[in-house]
């Protein structure tokens, strides 16, 4: 089971899974050139949730649909200097995340019974 950790420390985030650095993905995403950061919604955290999910899924294509909500649902909550999330919780977060497979339009439109 993987173990996620982040300490804050005078020269910024460091973030391991199972105690190996966490590959910050830097081809991926929009959010390149931010260093890993946690606790609020932005650029940072936004670039940690994506290389978690990453890892934790081994899919980029499903790691970038769910970036955005997982760093706002979950690394926006992490609070403190320390944290650890368990592949349980990861698990967890995600059975709560909803992908929406379309745009609004179309979500309307079939409300509405039409067909696109």
């Amino acid at each position: 089971m993987k173990v996620y950790r982040g300490v804050r420390t005078p020269k910024g985030c460091v973030v391991t899974v199972d105690e190996a650095p966490l590959d910050p993905r830097p081809d991926r995403g929009g959010e390149a050139a931010a260093d890993f950061e946690w606790g609020y919604d932005g650029a940072g955290p936004r670039r940690l949730a994506l290389a978690i999910l990453a890892d934790f899924l081994g899919d980029d294509g499903t790691a970038l649909n769910h970036q955005r909500t997982f760093a706002e649902a979950v690394i926006a909550d992490l609070k403190g200097d320390e944290w650890t999330l368990t592949a349980e919780s990861i698990e967890s977060a995600l059975a709560h995340i909803v992908a929406v497979p379309m745009d609004l339009k179309t979500l309307l439109d079939r409300a509405r019974g039409r067909r696109s």
